[in-house]
C-alpha cells in the first residue's frame, strides 16, 4: 500500500467543532468562502508548527487557546482534538494503521486555566507486534501490543506540555523512536503552498553554498533559484514545464535567465514572447503568468513534502490552465498527496468524484466536512447522467450555498 495518509479527524479547532476527512493522493475541498476549507489547512500548519516550535508556540501564534478553539456556541470548549491515520511507517498497512491524536484540554484551576495534553502513537512494528506510546503529563508510556494483550515495556520522562511529536524521536529503535520520528518528518514537511506574486516576480539571490537542488518556499519567493537549479539539474523535467507554460501562455516562445550582479549572486527569469524584440522580465509579467509558473514549478519539485496544501489553486488564472494543472497534480501526487481549497466549479468541472470533498457551513457556525458522503456523490454524478462535478455544486444538486 502507498505510504499516505488516509483520513483526518477534528474536533474544535477554529470551525471544525467535528469533521472527519478522507484523504486520498488528490483531495480537493470545496465550498464557499467561510465553509472551512482554510481552517483544514492550517490543522496541517498547527501540527508542523507543534513540531518546529512545541504547542505553546503554536497556540500563541493563533492567539491562544480561546481564538484556536471552535467559535461558535456560547463557552470555548473544553478540548482541541487532532487525530490522523496514515500508512507511513514500514510495517503499516491497511490493517495496521499508523494512529496519531493530539487533545489539547483547558480546564479551569484556582480561578485560572491551564492548558495540558494528551498524547497517543499506534504503529506496527514486526509481524504480530505493535508499539502503544501514550503521553500524559510529564510521562510517557510505551507499551508492546501482541496478540491482544498489552505488555508495559517502560515509562519515559518529558517536559509537561512538550509535544511528543518533537520529544520521542529520540526514543530508542525498540521503543518506537523511529517510527515517531518517521511521522514527525511527515508531518514536519507538510507545506501550505501560496504563491507570494509580488515576491515570486523578483530576482532570486543566490545562496552561498547553493545546494545541488533547491526546494521551492512556500510561497514561491525563490522562483527563479529554483527554476534556474531545475533547468541545470533535470533538464527534462525543465524542458517538460516549459512545454507546459506555452500551451497555457500561447505568446510565449520560451524562459531564460540573467544574471545583473554577476553569475552567483542574483538570477532574473525573463520571458522570450512572439512579436516582442526584447525579452520581459518576470517582474513585468502579469500575475496571472507569475502564479502560473509557481504552480508548475511546484508540481515538477522531484523532492516534495509528504503532503502540499494549495488553497485557491485558480486565483489569477485563466480557466484554460485548469485542464493542464489538473493533469499534472494527478501525476505529482506519485510523489506528494495534495490537499486543494477552491470555490471554483470550473476546477470541480476537471475533478473525478473520489477527489471531491464538499464544504458546508451550518448555521452555529460549524463547517460540515464532508458535507456529500462518497456514496451519495457518486450515486448522484451517476443520475445526472455524469454532469460535470462544477456544474452539479454550482447547481445545488450537491448542496450547499455559493
Amino acid at each position: 500500500m502507498d505510504k499516505r495518509l488516509l483520513r483526518l479527524q477534528v474536533q474544535n479547532f477554529r470551525s471544525l467543532r467535528d469533521v472527519s476527512v478522507p484523504l486520498g493522493p488528490l483531495t480537493v475541498l470545496v465550498g464557499p468562502n467561510g465553509a472551512g476549507k482554510t481552517n483544514v489547512l492550517d490543522v496541517f500548519r498547527f501540527l508542523a508548527d507543534i513540531i518546529q516550535t512545541d504547542i505553546e508556540p503554536a497556540l500563541a501564534a493563533r492567539n491562544g487557546f480561546e481564538n484556536t478553539a471552535f467559535r461558535g456556541g456560547t463557552r470555548t470548549p473544553g478540548f482541541i482534538r487532532i487525530r490522523i491515520e496514515a500508512t507511513w511507517t514500514k510495517h503499516s498497512s491497511s490493517n495496521a494503521l499508523d494512529e496519531y491524536e493530539l487533545e489539547i484540554k483547558r480546564r479551569k484551576r484556582e480561578g485560572e486555566f491551564a492548558l495540558s495534553r494528551q498524547e497517543s502513537f499506534q504503529f506496527k512494528r514486526v509481524k504480530g507486534r505493535g508499539r502503544r506510546i501514550t503521553i500524559q503529563g510529564k510521562e510517557a508510556r510505551v507499551e508492546d501490543t501482541r496478540r491482544g494483550q498489552n505488555e508495559d515495556v517502560h515509562s519515559i520522562g518529558l517536559q509537561k506540555f512538550s509535544s511528543g511529536l518533537s520529544t520521542l524521536p529520540r526514543l530508542s529503535d525498540d521503543a518506537g523512536g523511529s517510527e515517531v520520528a518517521t511521522l514527525a518528518e511527515g508531518l514536519a514537511s507538510f507545506r501550505v503552498f501560496d504563491v507570494d506574486v509580488s515576491s515570486a516576480r523578483f530576482p532570486s539571490r543566490v545562496p552561498s553554498h547553493a545546494p545541488r537542488g533547491a526546494t521551492l518556499e512556500a510561497d514561491a519567493s525563490n522562483l527563479a533559484f529554483f527554476l534556474f537549479t531545475l533547468s541545470r539539474n533535470d533538464p527534462d523535467s525543465w524542458q517538460r514545464l516549459v512545454d507546459d507554460a506555452r500551451e497555457v501562455l500561447p505568446h510565449l516562445d520560451g524562459i531564460d535567465f540573467e544574471f545583473p550582479s554577476g553569475a552567483g549572486r542574483e538570477i532574473i527569469v525573463v520571458l522570450r514572447e512572439t512579436g516582442l524584440r526584447v525579452p520581459t522580465e518576470l517582474a513585468d509579467a502579469s500575475f496571472g503568468t507569475i502564479r502560473l509558473l509557481g504552480l508548475l514549478a511546484l508540481l515538477y519539485d522531484s523532492n516534495p513534502p509528504a503532503l502540499t496544501c494549495i488553497e485557491e489553486i485558480d486565483h489569477g488564472l485563466h480557466p484554460q490552465a485548469l485542464e493542464l494543472l489538473v493533469e499534472r497534480i494527478r501525476e505529482a501526487s506519485e510523489r506528494t498527496q495534495f490537499l486543494i481549497a477552491t470555490h471554483s466549479p470550473a476546477l470541480a468541472d476537471r475533478l473525478r468524484p473520489e477527489e471531491l470533498v464538499v464544504c458546508e457551513r451550518d448555521s452555529d457556525g460549524a463547517s460540515r466536512i464532508p458535507a456529500v458522503t462518497q456514496e451519495r456523490l457518486e450515486a448522484i454524478v451517476e443520475r445526472s447522467e455524469d454532469l460535470p462535478l462544477g456544474e452539479l455544486w454550482f447547481s445545488g444538486a450537491l448542496g450547499g450555498d455559493l
